[in-house]
């Protein structure tokens, strides 16, 4: 228990950037605490540490910092805040205890995703068949994450005004929500050997249970975006209507009606 408020202090720590703009709570904010909390894992459990537990601690530093070294490069370097303009609310009228109330939820749920690497370094399980399959799925996550995020960017450099069916995105319309769900799926599985308690498989599946709602939920804002955007388009609805929204080969093509869906 210890050991998960250390861990949740440094999420914290990390995320707190939201306060100068309350959307990097979910996002620079994000990536900023997985990684800090890799590396604060790596730390508290230095004589502990084999083979696989090491390499699940530096992929939350790789996936953390890639993360947020993206969103940053995306906000600060490209047009993405001006074509966003409007359709994520600004910091107006978001109060302190709204924003405060956000930022410790948003905290919690990081170190409930990250749990099951805690839990197995915390019971000394080191590798085994479980700890490599879940490193294997995340790392094919990682992948698939960054890769889409460099196809969407090449995409978009060619032809600004145009939606992105090239790539991965001609399999699922939402690649990288894919490959982030299945990074975390890694995370989840490489605990299902070391969760004994109650409370260690209720931490695990609501950080697991929690990542999927937020990834369906942006999967969602999306969909609207691009209805509102290229509605209008033959190839847009067509598109939309053949390629799953979420799940390759999996026949979910929209989740805009599902409205409680908010994250």
């Amino acid at each position: 228990m210890k050991v998960f408020f250390i861990l949740l202090i440094l999420a914290l720590l990390a995320s707190s950037c939201g306060f100068r703009k309350y959307v990097w709570f979910i996002s620079l904010g994000y990536g900023a605490a997985v990684a800090l909390i890799g590396g604060g894992l790596l730390f508290l459990y230095s004589d502990g540490l084999t083979a696989g537990t090491l390499l699940q601690c530096v992929l939350f530093i790789v996936y953390g910092c890639r993360l947020s070294g993206y969103l940053a490069y995306r906000d600060l370097k490209t047009a993405y805040n001006r074509r966003m303009k409007g359709e994520v609310k600004s910091d107006k009228g978001v109060s302190f205890a709204a924003k405060t109330g956000i930022w410790v939820s948003a905290a919690v749920l990081y170190v409930l995703q990250t749990s099951p690497v805690l839990f197995r370094l915390a019971d000394q399980k080191g590798t085994d068949v479980f700890c490599l399959i879940g490193l294997l799925l995340s790392a094919a996550g990682l992948a698939l994450e960054t890769s889409a995020d460099l196809q969407k960017n090449r995409a978009k450099k060619k032809n600004p005004g145009r939606f992105v069916d090239t790539g991965l995105f001609r399999m699922v319309r939402c690649p990288n929500y894919f490959g982030e769900m299945v990074f975390w799926t890694g995370v989840f599985v490489s605990g299902l050997n070391v969760y004994h308690t109650a409370a260690e498989w209720i931490c695990s599946i609501l950080g697991y249970a929690g990542i999927i709602y937020v990834m369906f939920g942006g999967a969602r804002r999306l969909e609207i975006r691009q209805d509102k955007n290229y509605g209008d388009d033959p190839e847009y609805r067509k598109y939309k209507a053949t390629t799953p929204i979420m799940i390759p080969f999996f026949p979910i093509y929209s989740v805009k009606r599902h409205k409680w869906l908010v994250a």
